[in-house]
């Protein structure tokens, strides 16, 4: 049994911490961010790895910041932790708190490193249309995903999985490869790996980064972007000064559309010419699909401005959108 220090914060953290008290390990303490504001009444909400500690009389610390902090990191020394596990905490930590625990610090991150080093790693495989990532468990360095890893576990990334599902998933992996890797850790036999310097970076999102480029953008890359962004903030476009935004759709190549609209084919020259973002089809019953520059856009979950999300038909019965209208 190690006395385990656990840095973390959201949802994804909170598996790994459960898992790790449930492995009987001794947590001596959480530190996770400050409670932040949320819904319309902006009270503030504690974060998910705060609330488990919580419900287990664990203590929780909560510096706004761990970097010149002398009074946090000397609290911690008195911790005298056998090892610190970070998961998704959010700061990056300094060289006094790293060099602390006898057994190290231990991270999870949501890629195959060296792939994706940085802060959003899940979100940029579905974003680039990778077809597989995985977790790696890894010892702390000064640098940002640098260390030596220890585990691996690999999954294939469905067509149509959203960062939310991928996320959920990666969480549970995450937790399990945790716990082995506390026990090779705790047994001496953990492994250690050089990444090498082949690596991609996962900055975190922009809002900016969701607004789709009809004219730059293949129907499979507004696919992935529209995937990528959900449930975080969700891909948008304007139409006619509205903004709606997208939040499942699937690829349809113009072989697939004429197969699925005969005559369509008999305009294919006028086709052609139509500018990306062009709505082809838009009813209750045949659906919603847009043009792109490669490929169309099938449209299956979207929300109009201030409104909720629904399934397109249901949508588009009480929102009517035309036939040969562009989204901007």
């Amino acid at each position: 049994m190690l006395n385990v220090l656990f840095m973390g914060t959201p949802d994804f953290a909170k598996e790994s911490l459960e898992a790790v008290y449930n492995a009987g390990h001794n947590v001596i303490a959480v530190v996770t961010n400050i409670d932040k504001p949320k819904g319309r009444g902006m009270k503030l909400v504690a974060s998910p790895v705060k609330e488990f500690a919580i419900s287990k009389n664990i203590p929780v610390y909560q510096p706004e910041k761990v970097r010149k902090n002398a009074e946090f990191i000397e609290e911690i020394k008195k911790l005298n932790p056998d090892v610190i596990c970070v998961v998704a905490y959010g700061k990056i930590l300094p060289k006094e708190i790293l060099d602390i625990p006898r057994l190290g610090c231990i991270n999870v991150h949501g890629s195959l490193l060296p792939k994706y080093r940085g802060a959003a790693p899940i979100q940029w495989a579905v974003l680039n249309g990778d077809k597989k990532t995985g977790i790696t468990t890894m010892y702390m360095h000064e640098g940002m995903d640098t260390g030596d890893m220890i585990l691996k576990e690999e999954v294939e990334i469905g067509d149509n999985e959203t960062t939310g599902e991928l996320w959920e998933r990666l969480s549970k992996i995450g937790a399990k490869l945790l716990v082995e890797t506390l026990k090779q850790v705790e047994a001496g036999t953990a492994p250690r790996k050089k990444q090498g310097d082949d690596f991609s970076l996962a900055p975190m999102l922009s809002k900016e980064m969701a607004k789709i480029d009809w004219d730059n953008k293949t129907a499979v890359e507004i696919k992935n972007l529209v995937r990528g962004l959900n449930p975080i903030m969700g891909a948008y476009s304007y139409l006619e000064g509205k903004k709606i935004k997208f939040w499942k759709v699937e690829s349809v190549t113009d072989e697939e559309l004429f197969t699925e609209f005969p005559d369509l084919r008999e305009f294919t020259a006028k086709f052609y010419e139509l500018s990306p973002g062009t709505i082809l089809f838009s009813d209750a019953k045949t659906g919603l699909y847009v043009k792109a520059i490669e490929g169309n856009v099938k449209v299956l979950e979207i929300q109009g401005e201030n409104a909720r999300k629904m399934d397109v038909k249901d949508f588009l019965r009480g929102n009517p959108l035309y036939a040969c209208s562009v989204f901007e």
